[in-house]
């Protein structure tokens, strides 16, 4: 099983997160925060209140956040909500949003493992 979790915006990748790399605590101490506000508070999903979140609906809530945090470059928030979702959903593979007219689409792929994206050099043939 690969230890990488991407999160890919528009079939790009954005982040990459090494699950072998110990967790610090205090990374662990928010994402527990993260946690009981979310039970506490309630989420908003898709314009619907949900007061007692179950852990798919909480990871539909981070995903959309951190769809959110990309686009604005919001490094901090990026990092939380990827580090949540890694942690939290020890078997998902990739986190795919796709930007659509009012918002993205979400797809959390539980099946196939990420290949690390590489740039490829083009170079013109002369003529």
């Amino acid at each position: 099983m690969s230890t990488t979790m991407a999160v890919l915006l528009n079939g790009i990748a954005q982040v990459e997160y090494d699950r072998s790399k110990p967790l610090p605590d205090y990374q662990g101490a928010y994402l527990d925060k993260m946690d009981r506000k979310m039970e506490t508070e309630g989420i908003d999903l898709d314009g619907n209140c949900v007061t007692a979140p179950d852990l798919g609906q909480k990871a539909q809530f981070i995903a959309g956040n951190l769809a959110h945090a990309i686009v604005t470059d919001n490094e901090a928030q990026v990092a939380a909500m990827t580090t949540w979702l890694a942690v939290r959903m020890p078997d998902l593979q990739q986190v795919k949003l796709q930007e659509e007219e009012g918002g993205f689409a979400i797809e959390l792929d539980f099946e196939q493992p990420y290949v690390k994206q590489h740039p490829v050099q083009i170079t013109p043939r002369s003529r």
